[in-house]
């Protein structure tokens, strides 16, 4: 296990944190994970607000230490999140969950607009607005 000074990039903030890098898994202090995503470590799991996340049963060295630190790779990989790094561990980067982004997915519209097909009658997406369609672009460049 490394102590070193990484750079942890989410879609809040960047946020520079004392770590232990150990292979995949990155340990970081209670209070920097708190600070960095808003997860707090108590008696019932992981917490943010009213929501929390228990460690699984017979789990617990894989998410804390004896020292209080606690593995945000660990807790990322039960949450659906991406967590990875450079080659030389000094950065990491912090997805959002798979359930935020799945929740936005369902709400992103296309914006409108108008193309000819092979045949060049025009097409316009507002025409397909409930349905699922396929855009398959190409470009030489």
């Amino acid at each position: 296990m490394t102590d070193t000074t990484i750079t942890l990039l989410s879609d809040e903030a960047e946020f520079s944190l004392q770590a232990h890098v150990s292979g995949e898994d990155l340990w970081l202090s209670a209070s920097d994970l708190t600070r960095a995503t808003g997860w707090k470590l108590t008696r019932d799991g992981f917490c943010q607000g009213p929501l929390c996340l228990p460690i699984p049963p017979g789990r617990d060295a894989e998410f804390t230490r004896a020292d209080g630190s606690v593995n945000l790779a660990a807790l990322a990989r039960l949450r659906g999140q991406a967590l990875v790094h450079d080659d030389s561990g000094a950065v990491w980067a912090l997805d959002s969950s798979t359930a935020a982004r799945s929740a936005t997915r369902t709400t992103i519209e296309a914006p409108d607009f108008t193309l000819p097909d092979l045949s060049g009658r025009m097409h316009s997406l507002h025409q397909h607005r409930g349905k699922k369609v396929l855009l398959a672009s190409w470009a030489s460049w």
